[in-house]
């Protein structure tokens, strides 16, 4: 309850309606044990006087009342509909919210199938327990009372034979939520990992297909799909084993409560009626004795859901922007793109480790261009990923013309400055929306064909329906060289003043690479940028070098300087190592 009760605050704004569905299903269930206390005053009355006129009276009597619940049973679901499905759209685009919100170490560090999961199997059974369970354990609860205090009042005696099972049934509830507890929870990560699974095969159909590795890939599905089979079996056990308490204890109890009555009408101490009455409202509990199982089984699959979905929820987001108030221009000429002393550690790495970056100081001077160069595992991605705020510096600063980046907003930083990474990530739209994502919100046409002209993604324009075209998950429907032409026109569109590329060229051919080089030299000429190259052919794009070794920058010069005084950088421009992130 403790858990459940965090869904409150979703829950508040529909609450009226959520408390009239659970009056009206109470009133419905209450009203269904009258029908008893009719059959009581039938047996006694017009059957024991043989009056049939009576008999008819208390047939519509009993008519009535079964159409009354039915109708309060069909209002309550009326009810409920509605905000419920309110609650949990809201639910999903809070959790939406907040995963947009959440820095890029978290997904980093979470699988995506369990996002996933949590954002559709786990929001579907909260919303099952909020139609369902939650207003029945508290109408069936109240039920359950009123045919106690009902039977003892019409026999004690026989009432206490039907309490006799209450407290072992009471005892398997509890060691019953305690055991399913554990086991819901390791079957919903089970789903979350198998979602995983598929995700990642259907992305990476390809490689499947090409290393013909599809019956290593069943194999994995079958053994994951296999243990979570096991813990619904689990599962299964479990709700068998209490719903076997739950039902052959009462059923035994009625038994018992059935003989000893007939007993007692013979010997004349109690009337046909009374035990006509008696055992109709024991069987009328029946059900919410019975449903207590399933009920059960299902608040505590909510709890767990709960659990999962604010396991997200309360992870700390990207830090508060700061927003302080900061000159727009730096005093004495401060300019440009300057890095002071950064250092990085990746908030997970393990304690003791060495930086990933360490004591960097580097300026880009208003409208140059920076060839940013290193071995494999320098951090030249890292230091870029830094520009933008995807990661937060563990000290120093980084600064945009003197303005220290953690005093902008991340909305006004991220105009300011536009990134195109190694890897082209599109989206399943159209060629115009994953362009013009990098565009403020009036861009259009005009905009767009410049950005396609700048990368030389003219082929968008041939198309089957032009940049129309929806290009598919993941973009794979296009090569790797189109995708990564679209993501550095979507880098460029915006005519940004600070520009991040990480080496945007690596993926075109070698005439392509030679268009798209003549064409960012242009663009390139107004705007300050840092460009993360591999190939001689990038850095030349650059109006000075830097090189970055274990983390460190070791040297800033023109590109034939290095050459001629670093052999470090000699040695990598030579083509004798291959080079990448």
């Amino acid at each position: 309850m403790r858990t459940l009760a965090r869904l409150w605050p979703y829950v508040r704004p529909v609450r009226a309606r959520l408390l009239t569905a659970a009056f009206v299903a109470v009133v419905a269930s209450c009203t269904g044990l009258v029908i008893p206390l009719v059959l009581k005053w039938m047996v006694d009355g017009p059957v024991a006087d043989r009056d049939p006129a009576g008999v008819w009276l208390g047939a519509l009597c009993l008519f009535l009342l079964g159409i009354a619940e039915a109708v309060l049973f069909g209002i309550r679901r009326w009810l409920v509909a509605r905000p419920l499905s309110h609650v949990e759209a809201e639910m999903r685009a809070g959790l939406y919210r907040r995963l947009q919100r959440l820095p890029v170490a978290f997904h980093d560090r979470w699988a995506s199938g369990q996002l996933l999961s949590r954002a559709t199997t786990d929001l579907m059974l909260l919303r099952m327990f909020l139609a369902f369970p939650l207003t029945f354990l508290l109408v069936n609860g109240v039920t359950i009372v009123a045919g106690v205090v009902i039977m003892l009042v019409q026999d004690w005696t026989l009432g206490l034979v039907i309490l006799v099972p209450a407290v072992p049934v009471l005892w398997t509830c509890v060691v019953f939520e305690r055991r399913y507890a554990e086991v819901a929870r390791r079957a919903q990560d089970q789903v979350g990992d198998l979602t995983t699974v598929v995700e990642e095969s259907v992305l990476g159909i390809r490689i499947i297909k090409g290393f013909g590795r599809h019956r290593t890939q069943a194999r994995a599905f079958r053994e994951l799909s296999g243990r979570l089979r096991g813990t619904e079996l689990r599962k299964a056990r479990l709700l068998a084993t209490i719903w076997g308490v739950i039902v052959t204890l009462p059923e035994a109890a009625i038994g018992a409560a059935l003989v000893l009555g007939a007993v007692r009408v013979a010997d004349g101490e109690l009337s046909a009626g009374t035990l006509v009455a008696f055992l109709s409202t024991a069987l009328a509990l029946r059900w919410p004795v019975d449903s207590i199982g399933f009920l059960l089984a299902m608040s505590q699959e909510a709890a767990t859901a709960t659990e999962r979905y604010f396991e997200v929820m309360d992870e700390e987001p990207e830090s508060a922007d700061e927003g302080a108030p900061a000159p727009r221009t730096a005093p004495g000429g401060d300019t440009g793109l300057r890095f002071e002393n950064v250092q990085f550690r990746y908030p997970d790495a393990a304690p003791g480790s060495p930086p990933v970056l360490t004591r960097v100081d580097l300026h880009i001077r208003p409208g140059e261009s920076m060839a940013l160069v290193g071995a494999t595992g320098s951090g030249k991605t890292t230091l870029t990923a830094l520009v933008p705020r995807l990661h937060e510096v563990t000290s120093g600063r980084i600064t945009l013309d003197g303005v220290d980046i953690r005093k902008m907003t991340r909305e006004e930083l991220r105009t300011k400055v536009a990134v195109a990474f190694e890897e082209p990530t599109l989206f399943s739209a159209s060629v115009g929306e994953n362009v013009l994502m990098g565009a403020p919100d009036d861009a259009g046409k005009p905009e767009l064909d410049r950005a396609l002209a700048i990368a030389q993604a003219d082929f968008a324009h041939t198309l089957p329906q032009g940049t129309d075209t929806r290009v598919g998950e993941q973009g794979l429907s296009l090569s790797g060289g189109q995708r990564q032409r679209l993501a550095l026109a979507r880098a460029v569109v915006g005519r940004p003043g600070f520009l991040v590329l990480d080496d945007p060229l690596s993926a075109l051919d070698v005439h392509t690479e030679a268009a798209v080089e003549g064409a960012l030299r242009r663009v390139l000429a107004g705007t300050t940028a840092l460009i993360v190259a591999h190939r001689p052919s990038t850095v030349l794009l650059a109006d000075r070098v830097a090189l970055l070794s274990e983390g460190r920058i070791t040297a800033v010069g023109t590109h034939q300087e290095l050459l001629r005084h670093n052999s470090e950088y000699a040695h990598l421009m030579s083509g004798e190592q291959e080079d990448s992130r």
